[in-house]
Parts: structure tokens; C-alpha cells; sequence
């Protein structure tokens, strides 16, 4: 547990049934004074610890009028749904969860992951027939000979010891949708999302980089904050915060959204040096070696530990818009709605690998929670059940990336954003807090991996080899903290352009010699595309530390 202790710092929790454990850090956020886990029915033959969130709990409950609960916890309805449904209640869950339920009657267990993967799991196997579960891998790499990342959308049952997928959308499919565009049944469903993720006890705010989506996020949140019972508890005026270089884009956008719609907002800056001095705590709660998600881990990293100093506990993001609506600048190139709309269901599918685990793991490395709306289930529905033709990028017609989304809160009378934001070009997270900062990472690489180490990449990296001196630096700090190869196994590889997935680097020759994850990588569609930029100044040389701090890491 005390490897998982950053994750949960308010409370721990332990239950023994024969040679069954349940172990629980807790991150109190609803109810805090009496939701400790585990959770139980009401005679204790059934125990369930948690982790997330359950916002349609007041609804469950109703359903349930025969059960007495025994706190106000919004995870209290798991198991008393076990009781009346079985295994089939998962899908009634409207949330972000991963959980083990222990049934003491006839000692089994079930566990299932959420629909899309915003909460992080692994799953292992010892060589005594134990299985192990835990948040982050580093709970499983000691005692586990083989373990990997649970599915999302997945349950899995120790009667039939196989993994059965709860979660099944039309979009799953990859079939081409048909819908007409409706931007306000669009909006609506995105103000629903938010609205539902304001379930709290606890101080709160949102990220603001000033982009489209977390600007919308913000926007949304600050209209309809009042009235809520959030408001009623912690006040009206939202607090809103945003990390990057001095003269970063991100701050100059996010301060100007922050004022317009009146949030109380808080802006942190970060040195390349402060950033590459973070590199291997980043990588130990991270749990991967991908480029792009060390990229933008290492800020959020950053700017997590500073909201948490300030008493709050969680915070709303953007995560999840781009895949949904093709936001990447590499969509510019899709050749057809048809491969416009695969390449968003196979973004949607790889998210737990990639943006939701670096949501998840870098904010709670510090005990912060992050709530995504665009990945709430009914809003996926919505949006990707529109016709992929109104998605598409056309120049011509002034439909630039995520056109759909932009339009549905294009709202003359009462605006949410000024039009020069809710139109600003995409940027990703690592390009977004400034874009010295990639060029000061590749720098920081170059200086501790020679030419001669990357000619031995293929023999000493069999499994995704590194291709250039960043990735092999981050590949070296990964496999000093989890050498396993169940470990390197659990991190995605192949090629990409811009956040692309391998099949869509087809979409342009050009693209197959500029494989690199920035949206600058974008060539002929990025402002700032590389060729473009200045030189960035170089970074203080410093011997990376390859030992792991006895203080351990977050669960």
C-alpha cells in the first residue's frame, strides 16, 4: 500500500477474508467524513473498494429502496447493485471507476475498469495462482510474474477467469454514422457533462490552457456553477489554473479566457531546467516511456503539486475533444469521412494508454483527482454518432479542426468565449506551455545519449525501439524503475505524426520521415510547424540520477 499512499493520502483501508485482501488509499471528496473504504452491503458478506467517482449514485439509490446505506458515498450503491443485479450492473454506472468487489459468500471477485479508461488499473498473475490488482503498476511489478494493463469497458471474473467487455457503444464497431449535425443537442449533452462532475464536498477548479476545450470547460463550468450544491458549499467564483513557459502561448490565452469569464485564476511558471530536473519522478508515476506523454505529464506534473498546496483536491479537464472530433492537425489530411471517423474510434480506444493515463497518474501523484467531461458516456454518444462529413476539415468552407464542437458554442447572444478563442488553433499540451520547451527536452537527450548508444538501440530495446536520442533517454530511466517485461509491454509504440496513430501516417508520404508527436510535426498545417521556429537556448547540462527515492511513488 504505501507504494499507492500518494494516490489516496487521506485515509487507509484494509479487509481480510481467508486469503483475500482489500486494500484502499483514500482520496476523500464526497462524504468525507464517513465514506472510508472498503465499502460493504449491509450484513458485510460483500466488500468493494473504489476508485472514482459515481455521479448518477443519488438516481441508483432510489432504485435501491430495500438497502440501507451505510454512508453517503457515491461508490456506497456497488454493492448493493451486486446484490440485485450481478455482474450485469456495471454498465448502469455513469462515472469513472475501477473496482474490486469481493463476494464472501461463495469467495469470488469481479473487476471491472470504465468505459473509456480515465481511471488507471493493472491486472497480475503470481506463480502461486495468486491475481493481483492495483491503480498503477508499481503496486504488481514486485510480486506478479506476468501482469498488464486492464482492459477499459472491461470486466473481469474470477468464476470464469476471462475478461468480458460491458461496454459496448455503436461507434465500437468503426461503422460510419449517420446523423445529422445538431449543435445544440451537442451542446446540451457537453453542459451535462460538465454540470453532473460538480458532485463534491471538497475544494475544486479547472485547468485552463486556454485552448478550445479547456476554455469550453471552464466557460461551462463558471455559467453553471451557481446554484449547485458545489456553490452552496466552497462559493461561486471558480478558481482556474494554467502552467507554461514565461511567454508560453497557453498563458497569455488562458488569462484572457480566466477574465472573461470571471474565474479567480492562478498561473504557474516552470523552467526547462525545473522540467527536466522533474523528468524521472515523472516517468515513476507515469508508469511509460512514450515520448508524448512524458512531454505533457512533466507540466501537469508540475502545476498538480501546486494546486494541491492550495487545499484543492480536484480539478475539470479537457482530455478526450481531439480524439473525439479529429482535433489533432494531422486530421487536415484524412482522405474521406470514412477514414475520419475510424482514426477517432481507434483514438478513443488508445486513450487509457496515452492522455487519460497522464490525466490520471500526473494529478494524483499528488493526491488530485481529474474529471473529464468530454469522456462522459452519453456525450461520446452524441458526438461520435454524427455524421463524420460535418467533422472533416475544409479550408474552403472555413471549417478548421473541431468545427462542430466550435459552431455548437458560436452563440451570438450569450457568448461563452470570445470568437478569436473559441477559433484558436490547436495546440497540444507540450507545444502549448511553450514551445522552447521539446526543444530543451531533445537538447537535455542529445547530451546524454551519444550516436554510438542509438546504434545499439534495436539489440539493447528489442520491443519498441527507440528512433531518436529523447526516447531512448526516457526508455533508459524506465527500465531502471520497472525492468520487467511485462512492464515495457504495457507501453504503446509504432510510428506517429502529431499524435497520429500508425495507420494514419499513411495519410501523407511526407509524414513517414518526419515521425515525431509534436503538432508542430504537422508539416504545412501547424503555424509553428519545425522549420519555422528559433532556436531554442540550451538547457544546463546535469547527469540524470538513476536511483529510486525510498519515498515511493502514487497509487
Amino acid at each position: 500500500m504505501i507504494k499507492l499512499k500518494h494516490r489516496g493520502p487521506d485515509w487507509s483501508g484494509l479487509h481480510q477474508y481467508g486469503d483475500c485482501y482489500l486494500a484502499h488509499q483514500r482520496l476523500a471528496i464526497v462524504d468525507p467524513a464517513s465514506g472510508d473504504q472498503p465499502l460493504f452491503n449491509e450484513d458485510k458478506t460483500i466488500a468493494v473498494t473504489v476508485n472514482g467517482e459515481i455521479y448518477n449514485h443519488e438516481e441508483l439509490r432510489k432504485q435501491l429502496p430495500n438497502h440501507t446505506f451505510r454512508t453517503g458515498s457515491d461508490c456506497d450503491v456497488i454493492a448493493h447493485l451486486y446484490e440485485e443485479h450481478g455482474e450485469n450492473f456495471v454498465d448502469m454506472l455513469d462515472g469513472i471507476f475501477s473496482f474490486v468487489l469481493l463476494d464472501t459468500r461463495d469467495n469470488s471477485f469481479i473487476v471491472a475498469r470504465d468505459a473509456i479508461g480515465v481511471t488507471s488499473l493493472y491486472i497480475g498473475w503470481g506463480l502461486d495462482g495468486s491475481v493481483w490488482i492495483s491503480s498503477e503498476l508499481k503496486g504488481l511489478n514486485d510480486d506478479c510474474e506476468h501482469f498488464e494493463s486492464f482492459p477499459p469497458g472491461h470486466l473481469y471474473s474470477s468464476k470464469e477467469r476471462e475478461f468480458r467487455r460491458w461496454y459496448n457503444p455503436p461507434w465500437f464497431s468503426e461503422a460510419i454514422p449517420s446523423a445529422p449535425y445538431d449543435p445544440l443537442a451537442l451542446r446540451h449533452a457537453f453542459e451535462k457533462a460538465v454540470i453532473k462532475r460538480l458532485m463534491t464536498d471538497v475544494p475544486f477548479g479547472v485547468l485552463l490552457s486556454g485552448g478550445l476545450d479547456s476554455s469550453l470547460v471552464a466557460a461551462v463550468t463558471a455559467r453553471y456553477l451557481e446554484g449547485t450544491n458545489a456553490a452552496k458549499q466552497w462559493g461561486t467564483k471558480l478558481h482556474s489554473f494554467c502552467v507554461g513557459l514565461e511567454g508560453a502561448p497557453d498563458l497569455k490565452a488562458a488569462k484572457e479566457v480566466a477574465d472573461y469569464i470571471g474565474t479567480v485564476h492562478h498561473e504557474f511558471h516552470y523552467t526547462v531546467q525545473d522540467g527536466i530536473d522533474a523528468i524521472e519522478d515523472v516517468i515513476y508515476h507515469i508508469e511509460t516511456y512514450d515520448v508524448t506523454t512524458i512531454r505533457a505529464s512533466i507540466p501537469m506534473f508540475l502545476m498538480s503539486r501546486k494546486i494541491k498546496s492550495l487545499g484543492v483536491k480536484w480539478v475539470i479537464s479537457g482530455e478526450g475533444s481531439d480524439e473525439i472530433f479529429g482535433g489533432y492537425l494531422y486530421f487536415h489530411k484524412a482522405p474521406n469521412k470514412e477514414e475520419f471517423h475510424q482514426e477517432t474510434c481507434r483514438k478513443i480506444k488508445a486513450l487509457h494508454q496515452y492522455d487519460c493515463l497522464r490525466a490520471n497518474k500526473s494529478t494524483f501523484a499528488w493526491g488530485l483527482e481529474a474529471r473529464v467531461p468530454f469522456l462522459d458516456k452519453e456525450f461520446i454518444k452524441v458526438a461520435m454518432n454524427i455524421d463524420p462529413e460535418y467533422k472533416m476539415i475544409k479550408k474552403e468552407e472555413g471549417r478548421i479542426e473541431k468545427w462542430v464542437l466550435r459552431r455548437a458554442f458560436d452563440d451570438e447572444e450569450h457568448p461563452y468565449l470570445p470568437k478569436h478563442i473559441l477559433y484558436r488553433q490547436k495546440e497540444q499540451f507540450s507545444d502549448g506551455v511553450g514551445y522552447g520547451w521539446i526543444d530543451g527536452l531533445k537538447a537535455h537527450a542529445e547530451k546524454h545519449v551519444t550516436d554510438r548508444m542509438m546504434l545499439n538501440a534495436a539489440n539493447i530495446f528489442p520491443f519498441n525501439t527507440p528512433t531518436t536520442k529523447e526516447a531512448y533517454y526516457y526508455r533508459m530511466i524506465f527500465e531502471r524503475f520497472f525492468p520487467q517485461n511485462s512492464a515495457r509491454l504495457t507501453v504503446p509504440g509504432g510510428p506517429s505524426v502529431a499524435c497520429s496513430t500508425a495507420k494514419a501516417v499513411e495519410w501523407d508520404a511526407a509524414w513517414s520521415n518526419n515521425l515525431d508527436p509534436s503538432g508542430r510535426a504537422a508539416l504545412g498545417v501547424h503555424s509553428s510547424a519545425y522549420g519555422n521556429q528559433v532556436k531554442a537556448v540550451e538547457p544546463e547540462k546535469i547527469i540524470p540520477k538513476m536511483e529510486v527515492s525510498p519515498l515511493g511513488v502514487v497509487i
